[in-house]
């Protein structure tokens, strides 16, 4: 048996400011040939686990193009071309192959190309032809279309946000497409549409016990896999929106019926599930007032994992106006600063002016005199799921009895890592300040007296109906509050 195995993925914000370049693919993920190294990137994770259960089993596995890059804007037109042909042009040269499985995210937009991953599937499907299966695992902030799923035998999505099983999803994937390969299943995917938009965190209830739910279900006779797309609400694309995926052993009926019943569950709790976040000044006096420490603020409307530049400076003003002190910033994206700060060295004393440098929504440049405490060249820290991720040159500053982390490459704040690997301890600070919409809460919930999601100015609007979308499907909640009306067909 011959198995091709490829990654290509990014989660794009539409209206965020920086366009996605072939130098974003190349900081954050870019490997050919397989050479992962010993820590995989986490959508480069998937394609070892399934070379190591290939091998195991005797079959040949050929693997293409292995790229992610950090969320953000539009994917450069000829950057997606460039990379989709090179995985087209590899899966060409490997036929005649038995299977494809690919590593991919699911909300990947380019100038050109509402669906990328649509049309790579679509490119895929006409080399290997109509009976070769294909499966994909997917990012769960995903965007999922009916042709999409035409052309595609088994789907598996995250289940958890953060995205700590993107490995366990992997094994699941294996499991399904190795049945395939073997003969001995016949995966079909069912898909029910909620006709919602949203974020759910799966840390807290009601969304812990749904998770657990599916969980459950798929222990039913038949029922290889359930998942919940999220999607993405800043990706404005016909298919966003949030689906119910079950993957059934040649039981599309049933199948059909078990994702309408989760997803209309799922639909009578989206006023539970809906987080709840306070206005920036709210969010300020409620981490003043606390007593205990640390509380970590969120920054999720500059989280670089959902395309925010990571440069915004709302929250770190507020602070320094107020005179708050004992804070740990975490961190600013600044390449034109970290670099004046690792030629000036550990030690430096300089004035500096630092962040708000992409646009409005990143806010006004602080003006700040620091003092250099610590250089890191071509930094990289560990993230979700043990992966790693790349920060470029970074630097540690002191100002206003506050320590900043700035840093070259942009990165998403996940773990204490990001912290600890300058020499400091978060656990000691008053406040943390996370660009972070969630990934951070594993990492940081067991030493946080408090976590405050905030809703600063930014990239990110956290008002899922002020969104200003133009090419989503309709009627969707909460644009629209009653999608159901008349039954209207919701095209994806």
């Amino acid at each position: 048996m011959k198995i091709f195995t490829a990654c290509l993925g990014t989660e794009t914000h539409t209206g965020a400011p920086l366009p996605t370049d072939l130098a974003a693919f190349e900081s954050s993920h870019l490997v050919r040939g397989g050479a992962h190294g010993e820590t995989p990137h986490m959508f480069g994770a998937p394609l070892v686990l399934w070379r190591e259960r290939a091998a195991a089993k005797g079959w040949d596995v050929v693997e293409g193009l292995s790229a992610f890059a950090t969320p953000s804007g539009l994917v450069v037109r000829k950057v997606y071309e460039d990379l989709r042909d090179e995985i087209l042009e590899t899966l060409r040269a490997a036929m005649p192959v038995d299977a494809v499985i690919l590593s991919l995210h699911g909300a990947m937009v380019a100038d050109g190309y509402d669906d990328c991953e649509e049309d790579l599937l679509l490119g895929i499907r006409e080399i290997v032809g109509p009976d070769i299966p294909i499966g994909a695992e997917y990012d769960l902030h995903c965007h999922v279309s009916r042709r999409f799923l035409d052309d595609l035998n088994a789907l598996v999505i995250y289940k958890e946000y953060p995205h700590t099983d993107f490995r366990a999803r992997a094994e699941e994937l294996w499991t399904i497409m190795q049945g395939a390969i073997e003969n001995r299943i016949k995966p079909v995917i069912s898909a029910f549409d909620c006709r919602m938009i949203g974020l759910y965190h799966t840390t807290r209830e009601p969304m812990r016990s749904f998770v657990d739910r599916m969980t459950a279900l798929e222990r039913t006779e038949r029922v290889l896999s359930i998942s919940l797309g999220h999607g993405f609400p800043w990706g404005d694309v016909p298919a966003e929106g949030t689906r119910v995926i079950v993957v059934t052993d040649d039981r599309q009926a049933e199948g059909d019926a078990l994702a309408e019943k989760l997803g209309r569950e799922l639909w009578n709790m989206r006023d539970e599930i809906t987080p709840r976040y306070l206005e920036l000044d709210a969010a300020i006096d409620a981490a003043v007032a606390e007593t205990a420490g640390p509380v970590v603020i969120a920054d999720m409307a500059d989280n670089p994992g959902g395309g925010g530049p990571g440069d915004s400076t709302f929250i770190v003003r507020q602070l320094l106006q107020r005179g708050v002190g004992d804070v740990a910033v975490g961190g600013i994206w600044d390449p034109v600063a970290t670099s004046i700060c690792v030629g000036a060295g550990v030690g430096a004393r300089l004035s500096l002016r630092l962040g708000g440098k992409t646009g409005p929504s990143s806010g006004e440049p602080l003006d700040l005199d620091v003092e250099v405490k610590r250089v890191l060249r071509e930094h990289s820290i560990i993230s979700l799921g043990g992966s790693t991720r790349y920060m470029g040159d970074a630097a540690l500053l002191h100002a206003n009895g506050m320590d900043f982390i700035i840093h070259e490459a942009r990165c998403q704040n996940t773990m204490p890592d990001f912290f600890e690997s300058f020499g400091l301890d978060p656990a000691r600070y008053k406040i943390l300040v996370v660009k972070s919409m969630q990934h951070f809460h594993g990492g940081y919930a067991p030493i946080a007296a408090r976590i405050i999601y905030c809703a600063a100015p930014g990239t990110l609007t956290w008002d899922m109906s002020k969104i200003a979308h133009q090419k989503i499907a309709r009627p969707v909640w909460p644009i629209d509050a009653d999608p159901w009306r008349g039954n209207v067909e919701r095209p994806w």
